[in-house]
């Protein structure tokens, strides 16, 4: 099978090879990048992490994809920013497993340059128009204000009635809370 690989206006979102995850893990397993995510994976939560990312995957014919900025001599030209993608939500006692999620994780020198709008946006269009999602959530925690910020950026709804307590994490990381967006929300956004 074929390399996926998708193009915006300044990133790269492609599927993973060996070597990124180094560089992964070098520019977004630290303090700042995992605050809201229960702190540095250390290796066993890595390992894991590939596995997941494999599996989920093999499993749906997409997941997270390494996200990179263009070698176009713009802000972190031709560096690894991240991940950006899609999974299946599949949380301990999440009230929305099964369900498309878009996610987004990138290093703290791309923060506040719209990389991170631009790589969820890419994979909205990706949910709704290549893998046929009729709804796509995404989950973050109240005290992560720039998460939620985005998914509201994005046309995404709060949903309290789909918030859940994650057994992983303790009351700083509680409860997770949902936002989501429809295809029909989404094209109406593009069409706005």
């Amino acid at each position: 099978m074929a390399e996926f690989r998708h193009e915006t206006d300044r990133l790269v979102l492609r599927d993973w090879r060996a070597e990124d995850w180094a560089a992964q893990w070098r520019v977004t397993d630290t303090p700042s990048v995992m605050r809201w995510l229960g702190g540095p994976m250390g290796e066993d939560g890595r390992a894991a992490q590939i596995a997941r990312i494999e599996k989920c995957n093999a499993a749906n014919g997409y997941c997270f994809w390494v996200v990179e900025r263009k070698d176009d001599g713009g802000h972190l030209s031709g560096e690894m920013l991240g991940m950006c993608g899609l999974k299946r939500a599949d949380a301990p006692e999440s009230t929305v497993t099964g369900c498309m999620e878009v996610g987004w994780r990138l290093r703290e020198e791309a923060w506040g340059h719209g990389y991170a709008r631009e790589a969820a946006t890419a994979a909205l269009e990706l949910a709704f128009g290549t893998f046929g999602a009729g709804e796509v959530v995404a989950l973050t925690v109240e005290g992560n204000a720039p998460s939620w910020g985005l998914m509201k950026r994005l046309g995404m709804q709060r949903r309290v009635d789909l918030d859940y307590t994650d057994p992983r994490y303790g009351a700083d990381l509680n409860p997770t809370i949902v936002y989501s967006i429809t295809a029909e929300q989404w094209g109406h956004r593009a069409n706005d």
